[in-house]
């Protein structure tokens, strides 16, 4: 019989045939003989060890930063559909210079028509951001979303059925109301983590790596669907994606930041000599520490554009064309590597010294290829010296995105953005002209100069911004 209330529990033994048996009625969590347990069972809260072993002694493990960020409630459902949404990004260039090149036999119109739908998206990109701003997100990224897809639609009509050229260049055009998803993206982060600087940090870098990994997957998804099915299949697929992605991202109200809404007129007025302007977020373009950013930014698609353009000729001068962008994936892989590390890691010192550091080390490591190409002229050696050179370009931006944020009106965060964005699709044409010049007129190697040089800029730039900006605080200290 099991003992009393007032009584110590102990163990029973009894008899049964020729076994001793030896029950214990006392609870599950109580002290036995052997010390005590758990209430969750057999020594340990998952049943794998008592006290002392090697579970306990670690105690219950901390989940990483990314699992912390996606748990954010409502993260996971944005994400999916932003992604969904951002991969046709890498997509669409190659499809259409595919498209174009295959049916009328010419890249030079291919490329032409892809410049001109980079040249409308820089003009259009910043305005639609604006009504991102000021009207929402879900009220602009739809119809803008779908207006840029009919434009991709038109553009493989046009190029199926023989259209003019001047039609090619009308469509694509129509592909700049795209909005910028992964700035939107960023803005939902910026909403949900208000204030939380570590997480914010490890935001900007899970998109920066989202960047990356979406044009390193984006192109080799298009050329392949175009080269296995038929030259169309990579816009249509393209334009599938984008479409679903945004709906679903829109759909997502919960975690959408709210329109800025100018204030209400005041219905006593004060006389027109003492009354002051209404409050209203300032253009980023007027923010002075911005534009330095901005700048930089330019110069950092240089460095893009032309790296892009000098490995295409490089693998050509080398016969081996096709690996090019296999080669350009891996500076990509490195670049996505280095971002989802760079967030993880423990930060040190502000933002600002931070970006030259890493601007400065993107120079450095850009030395690579140039240093690969000149001294062995193999294909080989250039995608690894690309593969390092890549890390540094992931950190980079992501400090960088993380100052404009940072410096932006309030109520203007997508526009800032987007002005980033715009400022590195600039700097990716002029990269792409220089290099192709370089790349044409002098040769592949000397190509290789052009991104470091552009790099050198960017710092320089950023040097010289980081000295005026402190000047006033340490000339301030020196008195006091």
């Amino acid at each position: 019989m099991p003992p009393r209330p007032n009584q110590p529990h102990r163990p029973l033994p009894t008899m049964t045939a020729d076994t001793l048996v030896i029950a214990d009625f006392g609870p599950r969590g109580s002290r036995g003989p052997r010390g005590p347990r758990h209430p969750g069972g057999r020594g340990g809260p998952d049943g794998r060890g008592g006290p002392g072993g090697p579970r306990d002694r670690r105690g219950p493990r901390t989940p990483g930063p990314y699992r912390r960020l996606l748990a954010t409630p409502g993260a996971r459902a944005f994400t999916i559909g932003n992604l969904l949404a951002r991969l046709p990004m890498g997509m669409f260039s190659v499809s259409a210079v595919v498209m174009i090149a295959g049916t009328r036999g010419s890249y030079a119109l291919a490329g032409a028509v892809t410049a001109a739908g980079l040249g409308a998206t820089a003009v259009v990109a910043p305005w639609i951001a604006r009504l991102v701003d000021r009207y929402g997100q879900a009220r602009i990224a739809v119809p803008a979303t779908l207006l840029a897809a009919l434009g991709s639609l038109a553009l493989l009509l046009c190029v199926r059925l023989g259209a003019p050229a001047w039609t090619l260049f009308v469509s694509y055009a129509a592909t700049a109301t795209t909005p910028n998803l992964g700035g939107m993206s960023r803005a939902r982060w910026a909403y949900l983590l208000d204030g939380d600087e570590k997480a914010l940090h490890v935001a900007n870098s899970f998109e920066q790596a989202a960047d990356e990994a979406c044009f390193m997957l984006g192109p080799v998804l298009a050329a392949f669907l175009c080269g296995t099915f038929f030259p169309e299949a990579g816009t249509l697929t393209g334009v599938t994606l984008l479409v679903t992605g945004a709906l679903l991202f829109a759909a997502q109200r919960s975690t959408e930041p709210p329109p800025w809404t100018p204030p209400h007129p005041d219905p006593h007025p004060e006389p027109a000599r003492t009354r002051s302007r209404p409050a209203s977020p300032r253009t980023p373009l007027r923010t002075p520490a911005l534009r330095p950013l901005l700048t930089i930014c330019l110069a950092m698609g240089a460095v893009f554009g032309s790296m892009e353009v000098v490995t295409i000729g490089f693998a050509d001068g080398q016969g081996h064309r096709a690996a090019a962008g296999v080669v350009l994936g891996l500076q990509a892989a490195g670049s996505c590597a280095a971002g989802l590390v760079y967030g993880a890691v423990h930060r040190q010192g502000s933002v600002e010294d931070r970006y030259v550091w890493c601007i400065a080390a993107m120079t450095a490591l850009l030395t690579l290829p140039l240093l690969a190409a000149a001294l062995t002229g193999s294909l080989l050696v250039l995608a690894c010296a690309l593969l390092v050179a890549g890390m540094a370009t992931a950190p980079t931006m992501v400090t960088g995105m993380t100052l404009v944020q940072r410096h932006t009106p309030p109520g203007r965060l997508n526009e800032g953005m987007t002005l980033a964005v715009t400022g590195l699709l600039g700097g990716i044409a002029c990269g792409s002209a220089a290099g192709g010049w370089t790349v044409e007129h002098v040769s592949p190697v000397a190509g290789y100069g052009v991104p470091v040089t552009a790099a050198a800029a960017a710092l320089m730039i950023a040097l010289v911004t980081h000295r005026v900006t402190h000047r006033p605080a340490e000339s301030s200290n020196r008195f006091t």
